[in-house]
């Protein structure tokens, strides 16, 4: 017997795509929407301790496992420099990012500036702002004999960037003695937090994070350098999820979590 032609009407209908047919059309579809490239493959992304929230909430979208470590960007980059396996590398000071560059320890021309961002002091809840140009007097009164918890001035960009405003105001030598430095810029903001210290010197995005903390004071962008979060791919592995970082999704989710464009 002659098989029935296609045409035909009373040929049997095709058979309608099964839920795996359906499947890989959405994760190609969510593919396209991301600009993940095809040939993404799971990756280890080393960032900065205050992206914690937002590069989590990223990750989701990346179509592969994403394995994420946060510390301190000097403490990044000196592990990735001693072999530890990162695919990206997101750091929070331009410094740190030009030591790797010229150590050839990220990728050509993959270097790119993903957020930006602003610092303020911190204090608890029910704690009192600071006025528009806080000095020695007002600042100390608010420590209460207590310590200025910060990052630490030669390895945590935070703390760069706050050593450079006190410096710029001429109150980091009376508060030197008065400084709790730690190790990451999140480290600082849970002395705040626990009441350990009644004061610290975060990112705006840090204090978004956190309930338990009030801020007291925004510091002028003047005052210090330009807070950017400068990213690179370490491997050709990260290519993908660097292109996923840069994607206007990844740009609403660092703004969500307080980060400037």
């Amino acid at each position: 017997m002659l098989a029935k032609h296609a045409s035909d009407p009373l040929a049997a209908p095709p058979r309608l795509a099964d839920s795996r047919d359906v499947m890989r059309a959405l994760i190609f579809l969510l593919l396209v929407i991301f600009a993940v490239p095809l040939h993404a493959q799971p990756v280890t992304v080393f960032a900065a301790a205050s992206l914690r929230e937002a590069v989590e909430e990223i990750a989701l979208s990346y179509p592969h496992k994403v394995t994420t470590s946060f510390a301190g960007s000097g403490t990044l980059a000196r592990q990735i420099a001693a072999g530890a396996p990162a695919d990206v590398v997101i750091l929070a000071h331009a410094d740190w990012a030009d030591w790797m560059e010229d150590r050839s320890l990220i990728l050509e021309d993959t270097r790119r500036d993903v957020a930006g961002g602003s610092l303020v002091v911190v204090g608890a809840p029910d704690a009192r702002p600071f006025s528009d140009d806080p000095d020695n007097k007002e600042l100390f009164e608010a420590l209460r004999g207590g310590r200025l918890a910060m990052g630490q001035r030669d390895g945590v960009p935070a703390g760069n960037y706050a050593r450079e405003w006190l410096q710029s105001t001429g109150l980091w030598g009376p508060l030197l003695p008065s400084l709790a430095e730690t190790d990451n810029v999140r480290a600082a903001l849970a002395l705040v937090a626990q009441g350990a210290a009644p004061l610290g010197i975060v990112y705006a995005s840090d204090a978004v994070s956190e309930p338990r903390v009030r801020v007291l004071y925004t510091v002028p962008a003047t005052a210090h350098s330009p807070i950017r979060y400068p990213a690179a791919a370490v491997t050709e592995a990260g290519r993908a999820f660097l292109a996923l970082l840069a994607d206007e999704s990844a740009a609403a989710i660092f703004a969500k979590h307080g980060f400037a464009p």
